[in-house]
């Protein structure tokens, strides 16, 4: 016999379980648009002085794993405004844009030209120009390579390469305040290890030219890659910035420039040279993985600890550069590799490796893979593919011939993929030369 009490109960547990359905459902459903793919053309747009394209594609112009025209894109001319902007409150024009990252709300970007030293600041929806800040001119340059901002948003870490600093502009992206703290500064050429020995020496990290400062979620660890080998991992809280630990280049190779967290690691990868230093390999691919806790622990750590585990390592002619997660809860790591052009497939459970998807095939004969995201439901990953006539990082490991915004379609739940489609950049210059060189992607989260 069914009550009145026990038919209401049922009554709430199914739409209780409808929900539930519907909420999974909707997890696992298509993006249906509600994301744009950011990519810049780092070729100049002025001469051959300055300028670059931003080129932004809507997430529902890649439904059915379409490669949309590339005139379908929003395009913002970096040497236009912007650049109307940085020599207004630099004194210069902003040259090669290299990376561009988000806040943790995806409201705005930050743009990092590499040749120049700047970094700008834009809001994500408006493409408004909010502020153009110049690194710091050293006795070895003055660069930006890469800026990442905190994930609380109080801060955006910039490597400056050449100038061998680590920089940090204090920042309120709800304010849209953005001011350069010089007194945070690290100067890795001239700065001392908490073990007292010299941040940068031969044989020990001999070129410290900071290369991508990875930062935790927590925001309290960020994991400064070096162009000449070893690391330096610190907190970039501070003022100044505190070396937490310190790595050899024995303990962890030169040049990488690929972090991605998950099960309370961090994933950084080494790559090849940029060019001809003696000490630098030609070539590189190493996967390290860390465990975040290790560093939290208290008191002074020896040299090369917490012991970086090494995931994976291949040696011959390879480059790692990018890396992107797939799966749920990011069961996979996708190392990809700019020389050989495929991807390595590596399981953040036991980190194994699983296998390597090729790149090269009916669309490319030379991808030369470089920066990577995925979209937010993890059904298609994007990929900068580099030009004929790369402008930064070492030709023999940067060049392709299909210059462009590789689409890759994920399957087997994370574990493997395929390139299906490739929207073709192209900036010919008055020579005849092809110069679109595409380097910094992102994926924004539009809800």
């Amino acid at each position: 016999m069914i009550t009145k009490s026990s038919t209401g109960q049922r009554a709430l547990l199914a739409i209780c379980l409808a929900l539930v359905a519907l909420s999974s459902a909707s997890a696992r459903a298509p993006d249906n648009g509600a994301y744009e793919v950011w990519l810049i053309d780092q070729s100049d747009t002025r001469g051959l002085d300055y300028g670059g394209t931003l080129y932004i594609f809507a997430g529902k112009d890649f439904a059915d794993g379409r490669a949309p025209a590339r005139e379908s894109a929003v395009t913002v001319d970096l040497g236009g405004a912007a650049a109307t902007m940085c020599r207004q409150r630099t004194g210069a024009n902003p040259v090669r844009p290299h990376m561009v990252l988000f806040n943790a709300e995806h409201t705005h970007a930050i743009v990092a030209f590499v040749a120049s030293g700047h970094v700008l600041v834009l809001d994500a929806k408006t493409r408004a120009l909010l502020e153009c800040i110049r690194t710091t001119q050293s006795p070895t340059g003055r660069q930006a390579h890469a800026a990442f901002p905190a994930p609380d948003g109080s801060y955006i870490l910039v490597a400056n390469q050449n100038g061998k600093r680590l920089e940090r502009i204090d920042s309120d992206f709800a304010g849209n305040r953005f001011v350069h703290n010089a007194e945070a500064t690290l100067d890795l050429a001239t700065c001392e290890t908490p073990s007292g020995k010299p941040c940068q020496a031969p044989g020990l990290r001999p070129d410290n030219a900071p290369i991508c400062p990875v930062i935790s979620q927590e925001g309290d660890l960020a994991f400064v890659t070096l162009r000449g080998g070893g690391m330096l991992v610190v907190d970039p809280r501070p003022t100044p910035m505190r070396i937490v630990a310190e790595y050899d280049m024995d303990a962890v190779h030169g040049n990488g420039c690929g972090g991605m967290q998950v099960r309370g690691s961090m994933y950084v990868n080494s790559g090849g040279r940029p060019g001809p230093m003696e000490h630098l390999h030609v070539y590189g691919f190493d996967v390290y993985r860390f465990k975040l806790d290790d560093f939290r622990k208290g008191g002074q750590l020896r040299p090369n600890t917490p012991v970086a585990t090494t995931v994976y390592q291949v040696d011959g002619e390879h480059d790692s550069h990018g890396m992107v997660l797939t799966g749920s809860k990011g069961k996979y790591l996708w190392a990809f590799d700019r020389h050989a052009d495929t991807v390595e497939v590596l399981k953040t459970t036991d980190d194994a490796h699983l296998g390597t998807i090729a790149l090269n095939g009916p669309l490319t004969d030379n991808a030369a893979p470089d920066l990577s995201d995925v979209s937010p439901s993890g059904d298609l990953v994007f990929v900068a593919l580099r030009g004929p006539t790369p402008l930064s990082g070492d030709p023999h490991n940067a060049r392709g011939s299909t210059p462009g915004l590789g689409i890759l379609r994920v399957s087997d739940k994370g574990r493997s993929g395929e390139l299906i489609g490739i929207v073709r950049l192209t900036n010919v210059g008055a020579d005849g030369i092809e110069r679109a060189d595409p380097h910094g992607l992102r994926v924004r989260k539009l809800n």
